[in-house]
């Protein structure tokens, strides 16, 4: 996999550096960057070439290139409550049928709103360790019946070591199906051109479980000959393929361009799965649009696409669950479902809350 590491810092003096940033270059110490818990810098080549070619460089930019609004944003390191659903470590099981695993804190790229600023780029403990307790759990968990790999990326670690994970998660029983969240289908799409890929996937297939990668598109522009080709091909060896987007101030809160992603990858055969609202994470809140941007921009979507494409929910990732946005009312109100729930007895639960403008998050919102 080539990689870009664009020098954006340049020794200064002891513990000082100057940092390039889309706005120009400045200095910053060393305690500025750990107290922020600003994101190193790196993009693939690859992936450089392809936003700098896609006619669309201005706005996909802002998805790899550090701002300084990044020292501005405010907001939690860890807004989903995963801490709280760890329970072995590098295992979060937070809703009774999913058990989800951070495998690495490497990316091939690193996002700019990633909601594990916390995690990745740097040396975490909150990646598994030990792979046989995690299997232990699982194991002793049967309503769990799928397991995402996440981090982090899990294709940036070798074939050889995914397949040592799936020696310890193959033999559950009750595991349908193995996931794998990663946006390297955009980042490095050719690692996908791996030989020793497709028996990894027919290892899943022949223990009876389905493969299913979870690609991260957020943008048309994102999306290269490179990596049609692999998916094809991947999918062509049974693998399915869904997609998620995060809805993104500055890059993607354009209900054309979120619309030509979404049909382009159901045209690809990737499913269209959840557009996430963006998380008030430290150092990345300045990307929320608001809710009721993004509720106009689901409608717009929504228009512009066939009855068969319309497969994604819009949908905010809270401490409580998956959230549904659902629509705001004429009586003031915004409406949501609990699509994921860490309590049963709430999934499919609708409810309301009162609309505040400018509001991007549940919390936003004033209860009664």
């Amino acid at each position: 996999m080539r990689t870009s590491s664009r020098p954006i810092a340049h020794g200064l003096r002891p513990h000082t550096a100057v940092m390039n940033f889309i706005e120009g270059a400045r200095a910053i110490t060393e305690s500025e960057l750990q107290a922020n818990n600003i994101t190193q810098y790196h993009a693939t080549n690859f992936y450089r070439d392809q936003i700098t070619n896609s006619g669309y460089y201005d706005q996909l930019k802002y998805i790899v290139e550090p701002t300084i609004a990044e020292f501005k944003s405010p907001g939690s390191l860890d807004t989903s409550g995963e801490h709280d659903n760890t329970v072995v470590p590098g295992l979060q099981h937070k809703y009774a049928q999913t058990g989800l695993l951070l495998v690495t804190d490497r990316c091939a790229s690193y996002c700019r709103y990633c909601f594990r600023k916390r995690i990745v780029g740097k040396d975490s403990d909150e990646i598994a360790p030990d792979f046989a307790r995690v299997a232990q759990y699982i194991a002793g968990h049967p309503e769990m019946t799928n397991v995402l790999l996440s981090g982090g990326d899990p294709f940036v670690l070798s074939t050889a070591k995914l397949g040592k994970i799936l020696d310890h998660l193959l033999p559950i029983p009750h595991l349908e199906s193995i996931r794998f969240g990663t946006k390297i289908v955009a980042f490095a799409p050719r690692r996908f051109e791996d030989p020793a890929l497709p028996a990894l996937f027919r290892r899943i297939s022949e223990a009876g479980k389905t493969a299913v990668i979870v690609a991260h598109f957020d943008h048309i522009g994102e999306i290269s000959v490179d990596a049609e080709r692999n998916i094809r091909a991947l999918r062509a060896q049974g693998v399915q393929f869904l997609n998620q987007s995060v809805l993104l101030a500055k890059v993607n809160d354009d209900p054309e361009i979120l619309a030509a992603t979404f049909a382009k990858c159901h045209q690809m055969g990737v499913r269209p799965y959840y557009l996430f609202q963006g998380r008030p994470v430290k150092g990345a809140s300045h990307f929320q649009v608001s809710l009721r941007r993004g509720i106009e921009i689901a409608r717009g979507i929504n228009r512009r696409l066939s009855g068969i494409q319309k497969t994604f929910k819009y949908i905010m990732s809270h401490y409580t669950g998956k959230i549904e946005v659902l629509d705001l009312g004429a009586d003031g109100r915004v409406y949501m479902r609990y699509h994921q729930n860490k309590i049963p007895e709430e999934l499919g639960k609708v409810f309301s809350r009162r609309h505040v403008e400018g509001a991007c998050w549940l919390d936003d919102l004033p209860e009664g």
